[in-house]
């Protein structure tokens, strides 16, 4: 049996088909990354597996339905098939030693044998930095993903999340704005958006010079899960991990934990301790993660070789402009510094609130008029309902 499966070996090994036997082995049944890597390791080659016979593979220990996929050639025709409608899908499949490989993701415990990437393959040999957090963030949290991800890709990281609703979403558009690269990691096939309302995030993404990948097969369904299994290679893209805000029970913390097993920076910006999307970044805070209020306090705990080889920002004539948890603008009007103070980034209040609140010192219609004038200079944001929030 392992005689009939040369030939077949022969073609899918040659010239630019090179990662269907890693293909073959991610889709034979019963073997999994760790599996596969022994296999590797106990043949010497991948060519030399797909020559081994039924006998010899059933040696290893695998699964003998494992071992009868690849001696007879079934793991390889499905590599084939599974090539086809990656190319379909405008997807280029790389293996574990294709040099396109990224080398960060690489020296993980269990990296996956084979990487479906539409777009730049060189973004994820960039240095980056994931930005995570919960699915369902404040303004504040928001604010806070999308300033920080602009900072730092305006600095020359790229900016590394899941596309999923709320902070990775907000971490993306970030990124985008400030005209930086980022990258998407899907826990679908590459071809499936999840969700389905960011399919134009997704195209703006990869029309950016940006990138998405997955490991996982063509036309693989949203499967919960997929996605704290994809979270490993979120972080180990990355040479830091940016968690915003998190619940108790998330898959932020799956993320966190991933980077500190992958030796990865973790970084956390604080939030209110009333709020229970702050539990994540307060505790990873507590437990020695680096506090986090402006782009900054992520930089310089970057090598230093690295922030030398990143260089200075694209546009030095432009005057930074930083999230921060801190301070105030002293350009703004007196009436803008009494309407901007009373507003929160992590918690909307009502027109009327706000006019119930300040109608001993400024007048209504003052108040509209500091309101008009802090949302046309970016300060805040008028959220639906006439409720306002702060911006950053």
């Amino acid at each position: 049996m392992g005689q009939s499966v040369a030939p077949a070996s022969a073609t899918v090994l040659s010239g630019e088909r090179a990662a269907v036997p890693w293909l073959a082995l991610a889709l034979t049944p019963g073997l999994g990354a760790t599996r596969i890597r022994h296999l590797v390791e106990r043949f010497g080659t991948i060519e030399a597996i797909f020559r081994a016979s039924l006998t010899e593979l059933e040696a290893t220990g695998i699964q003998a339905v494992s071992a009868q996929a690849i001696a007879t050639g079934k793991s390889c025709e499905l590599a084939q098939e599974e090539w086809i409608r990656s190319e379909v899908a405008g997807a280029t499949v790389i293996g574990l030693d294709d040099p396109a490989y990224p080398q960060q993701l690489r020296q993980i415990y269990d990296p996956p044998v084979v990487l479906y990437v539409r777009g730049g393959l060189e973004l994820m040999a960039q240095p980056g930095i994931a930005v995570v957090g919960t699915r369902h963030p404040t303004p504040y949290g928001t604010g806070m993903a999308e300033r920080l991800a602009g900072d730092l890709a305006r600095h020359g990281l790229s900016i590394i999340s899941g596309l999923a609703r709320g902070v990775d979403s907000a971490a993306h558009r970030g990124a985008l704005a400030a005209q930086g690269k980022t990258l998407a990691v899907f826990g679908t096939g590459v071809d499936v958006v999840y969700p389905k309302e960011n399919s134009r995030l997704a195209e703006q993404i990869l029309n950016s010079g940006g990138a998405c990948i997955s490991e996982f097969a063509i036309g693989t369904f949203a499967a919960p899960q997929n996605f704290p299994i994809r979270n490993r290679i979120i972080s180990g893209l990355s040479v830091g991990v940016l968690v915003v805000e998190a619940a108790e029970y998330s898959g932020t913390r799956v993320t966190a934990r991933c980077a500190l097993e992958q030796n990865r920076d973790v970084f956390a910006v604080p939030g209110n301790v009333t709020n229970k999307n702050s539990w994540g970044p307060n505790t990873l805070i507590k437990q020695g993660a680096k506090l986090v209020a402006t782009w900054e306090d992520v930089w310089e705990e970057l090598p230093q070789e690295l922030r030398l080889a990143l260089g200075p920002p694209a546009d030095e004539s432009q005057p930074p402009v930083t999230a921060s948890l801190f301070g105030d603008d002293p350009q703004l009007g007196p009436y803008e510094k009494k309407v901007f103070a009373l507003l929160k980034a992590d918690e909307a209040i009502h027109i009327d609130d706000i006019v119930e609140r300040l109608e001993s010192q400024v007048s209504s219609s003052e108040i509209f008029a500091a309101l008009f004038e802090l949302e046309l200079a970016g300060k805040i944001k008028q959220l639906p309902g006439k409720n306002f929030v702060r911006s950053f």
